[in-house]
C-alpha cells in the first residue's frame, strides 16, 4: 500500500517567505493546508502551488490575530485532513514604532500574530502529533530574536519569545518521534523589510529551501535547533 504524500500546514503563505515555502514544498509533492486570511495574493498562490506539484491543497481561513479562531482552523485541519506531518509557523507582522509611541493595540497585534498564533496552532495539533508518533514543527523566527533594534521592541520580543517557546517544546517532545526547530533569517526582500534601512542579504527562496530541508530531510536529532541565516 502506497503511503500518502506528507501533509504540511503553512501559515502566511500569501507572499514572501510563506509563498516561497509553499512552492518549495509543492515541488516536493507535499500536500498543503494553508492557514491565514483570504486575499487576492493568496488566490494567486493556490494555483501556483498546484502547478508546482502539490497533489492536494486546502485553504483554511483564519485571522491569526484571533487566537481562538486560529485554534479552530487547526481543529478544522485535523477534522478534514488528519494530523499533519509538518507545521510551519511563518505568518508575522511588524510595526516600527518607538516604545513610548507604541500603542497597546499594536503591541498586542505583534505578540498575538508572531507568538500567540504559533502557540495556539501548536497546542491544537500536538495531541494528534503525539498520537501519530511523528511530526515536525518549524518556527520562522528572525535574527531580531537574538538582538535588539530601535523601534522594533514588540517585534523583537515576539521573536525572542518564539525561541524560548520552541526550546521548551523541544524538551517536552524529546523522544516522541516529533521534532521542532526555529529558522532565523536576516534581511529578506519582503514587505516587512521595507522601510528598515537594511538591504536584503538573502532571497525568500534561500529561506524556503532551508525550511523544506528541515521539514522533510533533516535528522530528528535537530530537535531544539536554532538555525541562524545571516546572508551573504
Amino acid at each position: 500500500m502506497t503511503a500518502s504524500p506528507p501533509l504540511a500546514v503553512v501559515t502566511g503563505a500569501s507572499r514572501g517567505i510563506g509563498r516561497a515555502t509553499a512552492l518549495a514544498l509543492a515541488a516536493r509533492r507535499t500536500r498543503l493546508a494553508l492557514i491565514g486570511r483570504a486575499s487576492d495574493e493568496l488566490d494567486s498562490v493556490i494555483p501556483e502551488c498546484t502547478e508546482a506539484g502539490a497533489p492536494e491543497l486546502r485553504f483554511f481561513p483564519a485571522d491569526l490575530r484571533d487566537l481562538e479562531a486560529t485554534a479552530r482552523a487547526g481543529a478544522a485541519v485535523l477534522g478534514e485532513l488528519g494530523a499533519p506531518d509538518i507545521v510551519i509557523h511563518n505568518a508575522g507582522v511588524v510595526h516600527r514604532v518607538a516604545v513610548e509611541e507604541l500603542e497597546l493595540e499594536l503591541f498586542r497585534e505583534q505578540l498575538d500574530v508572531n507568538l500567540g498564533a504559533p502557540y495556539a496552532l501548536t497546542r491544537a495539533f500536538l495531541p494528534a502529533l503525539r498520537a501519530a508518533g511523528r511530526g515536525r514543527i518549524l518556527f520562522v523566527g528572525s535574527i531580531s530574536g537574538t538582538l535588539g533594534t530601535p523601534h522594533l521592541s514588540a517585534y523583537c520580543a515576539s521573536k525572542w519569545g518564539i525561541i524560548g517557546f520552541m526550546k521548551s517544546l523541544a524538551e517536552e517532545i524529546s523522544g516522541t518521534g516529533l521534532m521542532t526547530c526555529a529558522v532565523l533569517p536576516g534581511s529578506v526582500p519582503t514587505r516587512m523589510l521595507e522601510g528598515s534601512g537594511f538591504p536584503p542579504r538573502m532571497t525568500t527562496e534561500d529561506v524556503a529551501r532551508t525550511l523544506a530541508f528541515f521539514a522533510l530531510d533533516a535528522p530528528l536529532a535537530h530537535n531544539g535547533a536554532v538555525i541562524e541565516m545571516f546572508g551573504v
